[in-house]
């Protein structure tokens, strides 16, 4: 190898610690996200794949830091390797390089499926307990954005013709939550 050894990692969580996924690896570079795997959309994930070029060799702890579904895991790893760059997953003990082994592509294939599968069994699993809290009376959901008053002003001053990643920001909401409102009248 003759390009750099860049990391990867990310955490679901603020709490949770990037350092530990890569901890005593050389790496010339490091990128962290923290956000969710459910999807490609992620700042550091995006930068990264920017920065490494040919003969590079990207590193991450295990698949599922970088990708929770199969479709995303198998394009990620098909763009890097296509462009010459060697992809390694410490926990799986794989490497991929483009020049691959049919079994080695199988492997990819079987272990992104059970990263996807896990998934959704946690997925399952919270929707199963939050019906179970509201059952309860527990469980009353996240708390509204907005008041009903605010909500009613952003639709007014929406309808009125105001920009709406402008409103989104007054209002310290994110534009899809800006929408729900909208969608929500009434």
């Amino acid at each position: 190898m003759n390009g750099q050894r860049i990391g990867y990692t990310r955490v679901s969580s603020l709490d949770q610690n990037p350092q530990r996924q890569l901890d005593g690896e050389r790496l010339d570079r490091l990128f962290t996200d923290h956000a969710s795997g459910k999807d490609a959309e992620r700042p550091q994930l995006e930068a990264m794949l920017a920065y490494v070029r040919t003969g590079d060799e990207v590193v991450v702890h295990a698949m599922d830091r970088l990708a929770r579904n199969l479709d995303d895991l198998r394009r990620v790893v098909h763009g890097l390797t296509s462009r010459g760059i060697r992809i390694v997953f410490l926990k799986e003990g794989l490497a991929f390089t483009g020049e691959d082994s049919p079994m080695a592509i199988l492997l990819l294939s079987v272990m992104g499926a059970f990263a996807e599968f896990e998934r959704s069994l946690i997925r399952e699993r919270q929707r199963e307990g939050i019906a179970l809290a509201q059952a309860r009376g527990v469980y009353r959901g996240r708390r509204k954005a907005l008041t009903e008053e605010r909500a009613i002003t952003l639709r007014l001053r929406a309808a009125s013709g105001e920009k709406k990643a402008e409103l989104a920001r007054e209002f310290g909401i994110s534009r899809e939550t800006l929408y729900q409102y909208l969608r929500n009248a009434g």
